[in-house]
């Protein structure tokens, strides 16, 4: 078996060497006769060629990609590649690791639990003790049963919200957060070394069998309770909970029982939509499964409408986002971004703990750096801290670590633009249930004192400025498409610029390198873990980044332009991205 690390740069008679590993797919005792099946039916070269032409990237998220067979494509043996790196790691780390063991979950995606118990073959077959879930849990409640069973590491089969033809492969730390690039670069080096994924075993027996154990139902019981702590308004939601008109959608994913478990233990009503309630791994109620898009709101707005309630939200598959749609002063519903439903619940939550006199000057909250430039307004409002971190909820989990667990302050909320929040210490991830809970008691609230969430967004603009929140993505595709990205963000940091769209460039954040440079040539440096990105501080409190997606082959640009008010906002938006698209032309 060739070595398929390197394969991309080795030639055979002219051609790349995916066609020798095409074939010795093909002609391995390991695959099954369906397996075989599925690469004899295969024509097309040029799907052949991504499906072998590179091994499906472990990055610091761990894996996401199409699923199928091949090197590239997310399927039991490459699922069981990856696994079998993360046991070799976990055995570096000495019997107590093993013992301590991995717990797994799991959510609605096709082939979901078909990798969930390959990764659990594997785990048991090198003597690690692992824990799986009966049924589907959402990422939320992984990260809570890492840290409630003590175990080494968790690992979740989800492919958040991307379509149904993804799945991918999550890998998290001892401290229910996503595994550090610290630790996730030793357990590619363990990857890296398995140059045939077909050479890790799936067969079972009945002592592998025997290390297997179903995560106990206390577990679940153990999360809930740790939600109820959490809640703000428990007098107001007591007053108008059974009342309050709230439509709620799981969009046929893993959130559909935690989330009206939570909201009815708390009192709260809430009517789920019927089409989209039961697992489907092939969403065909929407196009794609994810609640940033009100198209995927759609069926929870029409009966939203038809009940005439004034709030409807939904989880995206491994419920770690949430979506929300609100009415607007004119009885019409629209679609929050992120970033508003963010704001809205941050101001929620501030304002509650300082009412309730539970507001101390220890206390402070998270966002990534391209989240919405009106976060720091509104802690600095309230007198908290705000930190800042590279995308991805791993880095707000790691300053938790750092700042909560170890007393040095109070961790209150974090949130990232792309509708992913977390109030408590529970978990140390996006979690969407805790999230639609506060989003209905915050109904709730500002129900007894007579405001609508949408008159309490525009509020906040009122007393904060307007702040025009968005991103625009590049889509690429091919093996290139990460080498691609990359070379575009390279290039924007040769780029001098003093000017984007008649705002002035304050400063320039290049996070690959841990540099802020100021518009006088003095550099700072960054208290921040590198990541490819290049962050443009521009006059007035708003900013431009661009990166790649760490997840899609995706090139992202954020936008936070502030303004007076909303009209000023979007015509300099306007100017802006239009100055912003030349410079990187």
């Amino acid at each position: 078996m060739y070595n398929i690390i390197n394969y991309y740069v080795s030639k055979k008679a002219g051609e790349y060497m995916y066609k020798e590993i095409y074939q010795s797919w093909l002609s391995s005792a390991n695959l099954t006769e369906e397996e075989r099946k599925e690469l004899q039916a295969l024509t097309d070269e040029k799907d052949i060629e991504y499906r072998f032409g590179k091994n499906l990237e472990f990055g610091t998220a761990g894996m996401r990609g199409i699923i199928g067979l091949g090197t590239n494509m997310l399927n039991v043996h490459t699922v069981a590649r990856a696994t079998q790196g993360l046991s070799e790691y976990i055995k570096s780390l000495g019997e107590k690791a093993k013992k301590r063991g991995v717990v797994i979950s799991y959510d609605t995606r096709r082939c979901s639990y078909d990798f969930a118990l390959a990764s659990a073959i594997v785990l048991a077959k090198n003597g690690i003790k692992t824990y799986i879930f009966n049924d589907v849990r959402p990422v939320p409640m992984l990260s809570f049963a890492v840290r409630e069973l003590n175990t080494i590491a968790g690992i979740m089969i989800t492919a958040s919200h991307n379509p149904k033809e993804y799945n991918g492969y999550k890998v998290y730390g001892a401290d229910g957060a996503q595994m550090s690039p610290e630790a996730t670069a030793e357990v590619v080096k363990y990857i890296d070394e398995i140059t045939d994924a077909l050479s890790v075993s799936l067969e079972i027996d009945k002592k592998t069998f025997n290390k297997i154990i179903g995560v106990s139902p206390k577990v679940d019981r153990k999360y809930y309770k740790a939600l109820t702590k959490l809640t703000l308004s428990p007098k107001e939601v007591k007053k108008v909970g059974k009342t309050i008109k709230i439509v709620y959608t799981p969009v046929h994913g893993s959130g559909y029982v935690p989330v009206t478990t939570i909201l009815k233990k708390l009192g709260i009503n809430v009517m789920v939509v019927p089409e989209q309630k039961d697992k489907d791994t092939e969403f065909s109620t929407v196009a794609v499964p994810n609640p940033e898009y009100k198209e995927t709101l759609e069926l929870a707005i029409k009966m939203a409408d038809f009940k005439q309630a004034d709030v409807a939200f939904g989880t995206d598959p491994d419920c770690d986002r949430l979506g929300v749609a609100v009415r607007d002063e004119n009885g019409e519903f629209v679609s929050l971004s992120g970033n508003q439903t963010g704001i809205l619940l941050l101001d929620y939550v501030l304002r509650r703990l300082k009412e309730r006199g539970e507001l101390t000057d220890k206390g402070f909250v998270v966002k990534s750096f391209v989240t919405t430039s009106m976060a720091k307004a509104i802690a600095d409002d309230y007198g908290v801290t705000l930190y800042e971190t590279p995308v991805g909820f791993k880095f707000i989990g790691e300053k938790i670590k750092k700042l909560d667990d170890t007393k040095l302050c109070t961790y209150i909320f974090g949130f990232e633009e792309s509708c992913g929040y977390l109030r408590g210490t529970h978990c140390r991830d996006k979690d969407a249930v805790v999230a639609s809970m506060l989003f209905a008691e915050m109904v709730c609230y500002y129900n007894t004192i007579g405001v609508g969430i949408w008159q309490r967004l525009n509020e906040l603009y009122a007393k904060f400025g307007y702040v025009y929140d968005t991103n625009v993505s590049v889509n690429y595709s091919g093996l290139n498409a990460m080498t691609e990205m990359n070379a575009v963000v390279d290039k924007m940091k040769t780029v001098s610029v003093s000017k984007i769209g008649g705002l002035k460039v304050q400063a320039v954040r290049d996070y690959s390198i841990g540099i802020r440079k100021l518009a006088d040539g003095t550099e700072e440096t960054l208290d921040s873990s590198k990541t490819n990105a290049v962050y443009y501080e521009l006059e007035g409190g708003s900013f431009i980044c661009i990166r790649p997606s760490g997840t899609e082959p995706k090139l992202k640009v954020y936008y936070s332009v502030k303004a007076e008010n909303k009209e000023i906002a979007e015509q300099l938006f306007t100017k802006v991205k239009t100055a912003f698209n030349k410079l990187m032309k």
